[in-house]
């Protein structure tokens, strides 16, 4: 494995014991709202919640004045940006809005306080919900939201070591987007499928992009792979775009709550159309996009200079974004996204002539089908994506001309009837058997096939199966464990117990039978 293991975490990533009771008391409240919309309530009342504890607790030592903090000004905006709290004027603060829950006027208030919230705290101007009171949102309803939520303490030092409120909004965003269906998927990735992709990849050092980041989940769980391996948080760099308005203020309010700086972009933008971060070249490329989006614009991008391995079909952005990855990565970078199944073998519109351009380029790494019901938006399987710019990168064994192939489709636990989840020991799995193979440093073990899970394969290999990149053709049947039993006995034991369930399912009918006589029916 990739340096020392991290202690394991249950697998949905939140499992402080309330986030679920908070959930359903929320949900209550909700009324006929639709998920989407409620979701701006809650979840800009969590933050409103959680950067007003963080700045009550400053505040009470700030007034205090004893130690470093004497002689200090607890009104001060400059001595809460000194500790990376967020000034919070008087009329935002939580304490204000809570004695003021039951009141008529309180949707106004809260629009307020986002409005001098924003104007007071650069980084958050335009990301914040400001849309309270409005007439549809039920007053008495959101006054008792706003009790609920006053009742857990999220923002203050021992909490936030513990991420409290990361945890119940990332709690919040899944159960969001399994209210929303389809829609859901356009701003949350599984936190189990972003683990596999950042356990894989491995960021410890250098910049991360994603260029359709939804609503962060890519930049927390590296950030959170850095500091549960012991290493810096300030050691990467964040950079992200995100075409969707409301997404992309998502994404500012979940990367903000958790104190992470993150580059993205002025304000939303399509990564196709309007690319942000055109000179970028990235260490490490982490992506969800939308699968198989027949609406990207390709019409106006047919000479578009990333399209280095042939022009993606205007029907399908699958192969736009691979190529977008691939040009935003730096000479040693390495991509790990995420593509619905179709991308490893469709031969449709030229798709399969680009990645046969860049199996050839010998960019491919590694391979990993999924299985399915992982994601809201979608049931279908889909797989994980692993390009490298330079196999013989400084400290990994030479894998030139190799591609690595995981068949993970077994794997996962279902949590729902419809959901299904990869647990934690699954992903390391995953993501030791590919440092494994890659010859990591601090790998405690040697790479080996295993029919029917890994195989790794050469390029004529992948030649000779058309350049189709599905696990499945590669890592052949699963071994079944060796019989040792004489055949002779083998047919003896059998036969002995098939002989006596004949002999049991004679005594069964004889019985029914007899039954069925004394009913006055059978012969």
């Amino acid at each position: 494995m990739a340096k020392k293991k991290a202690k394991k975490k249950s697998s949905n990533g939140a499992n402080l014991g309330f986030e679920a009771t908070l959930w359903a008391a929320a949900d209550k409240l909700r009324n006929n709202m639709d998920a989407a919309e409620y979701k701006h309530v809650v979840l800009g009342l969590i933050f409103l919640k959680y950067i007003s504890d963080a700045f009550t607790e400053l505040h009470e030592k700030l007034v205090a004045g004893e130690g470093e903090y004497e002689g200090a000004d607890p009104e001060s905006a400059d001595e809460y940006l000194a500790e990376g709290v967020f000034w919070v004027p008087p009329e935002a603060r939580w304490s204000h809005l809570q004695a003021n829950a039951k009141q008529p006027t309180i949707g106004k208030l809260i629009d307020d306080a986002m409005v001098a919230i924003e104007r007071d705290n650069a980084q958050l101007k335009g990301v914040l919900p400001k849309d309270f009171a409005r007439p549809a949102l039920d007053k008495q309803r959101l006054g008792e939201l706003i009790d609920l939520i006053g009742t857990i303490g999220l923002g203050d030092k021992e909490n936030r070591s513990k991420d409290i409120l990361g945890r119940v909004y990332e709690y919040f965003l899944s159960q969001f987007a399994s209210a929303e269906g389809k829609k859901g998927g356009q701003f949350y990735t599984p936190r189990c499928v972003v683990q596999t992709l950042v356990e894989m990849l491995a960021p410890y050092k250098g910049r991360v992009f994603d260029p359709c980041c939804g609503s962060g989940g890519m930049f927390v769980q590296s950030e959170k792979f850095v500091e549960a391996h012991g290493g810096r948080i300030g050691d990467i760099s964040i950079y992200g775009q995100e075409s969707n308005p409301t997404t992309w203020k998502l994404a500012q309010m979940n990367l903000a709550i958790r104190g992470i700086e993150a580059h993205l972009g002025q304000h939303h933008g399509d990564s196709f159309r309007s690319d942000q971060h055109k000179d970028l070249k990235a260490d490490y490329v982490l992506a969800n996009p939308p699968f198989n989006d027949s609406d990207w614009g390709g019409d106006a991008l047919a000479e578009d200079v990333r399209w280095k391995y042939g022009t993606p079909p205007k029907g399908n952005a699958n192969y736009a974004w691979v190529q977008n990855f691939l040009h935003h990565l730096a000479p040693t970078g390495i991509a790990g996204f995420v593509l619905a199944n179709g991308s490893m073998s469709s031969n449709q519109s030229g798709e399969g002539e680009i990645r046969k351009n860049i199996i050839e380029a010998d960019l491919v790494d590694c391979m990993v089908a999924l299985p399915g019901q992982l994601f809201y938006s979608t049931q279908i399987p889909v797989c994980l994506w692993f390009l490298a710019r330079d196999k013989k990168a400084k400290g990994f064994r030479k894998r030139s001309g190799e591609t690595l192939f995981i068949d993970a489709r077994k794997l996962g636990k279902l949590i729902d009837r419809v959901h299904r989840e990869l647990t934690d020991e699954e992903i390391q799995r995953l993501a030791d058997t590919y440092h494994a193979w890659r010859g990591d440093k601090d790998c405690d073990h040697e790479y080996e096939d295993i029919p029917g899970f890994c195989k790794s394969a050469t390029t004529e290999e992948i030649k000779s199966h058309g350049y189709v990149l599905t696990p499945g053709r590669y890592v052949g049947a699963e071994e079944l464990e060796e019989d040792d039993e004489p055949f002779n006995e083998k047919m003896e034991r059998l036969t002995k117990t098939l002989d006596e369930q004949f002999e049991e399912s004679s005594k069964l009918e004889t019985a029914i039978r007899s039954c069925l006589k004394g009913l006055g029916y059978g012969k």
